[in-house]
């Protein structure tokens, strides 16, 4: 949710039949008492990071949460380019929480998605490349190819 005040979303969510629910950190005074509640509500409960928001604002709250979503351009603009230097956050998180979903979003594409997966995300957001990709299927099947490859040589 990139919205003020993610906790007054929740409840409305869970009735819409929403499985999870990711909020950004930067948006809320309480993060502990917004998984809390998410979790209570009967979703998954991800936290994500804003590009300037460094990793030790979440790390706290990581053993409680399904997933940590790196934003890897600012959040709500479509078309920027993919932050590199974003991926040290994952690399991080990875070698901090080896079972942990963390997903990638921003920028991701075919020529930059191996990166974020070698980094050690195993979820990948990506819109513009989809989108404006001459062959939608195709783009898609290598942003998936990229991940699959890097879960199966960690096993």
């Amino acid at each position: 949710m990139m919205v003020s005040n993610p906790e007054q979303w929740v409840d409305d969510f869970a009735k819409a039949g929403a499985n999870s629910y990711t909020f950004h950190v930067e948006a809320t005074k309480d993060p502990a008492a917004l998984i809390k509640k998410i979790k209570e509500a009967g979703m998954a409960a991800s936290i994500s990071l804003k590009p300037a928001t460094p990793l030790s604002e979440i790390l706290p709250f990581v053993p409680s949460v399904d997933m940590v979503l790196v934003m890897t351009v600012k959040p709500g603009f479509g078309g920027q380019s993919f932050m590199a230097d974003q991926l040290e956050k994952v690399r991080q998180l990875r070698a901090q929480f080896p079972k942990l979903h963390i997903e990638v979003d921003g920028g991701l594409a075919p020529d930059t998605v191996e990166q974020a997966a070698q980094a050690g995300a195993n979820i990948i957001v990506a819109g513009s490349a989809v989108f404006k990709a001459k062959d939608m299927k195709e783009c898609i099947a290598t942003l998936r190819g990229a991940v699959d490859k890097q879960l199966a040589s960690s096993k």
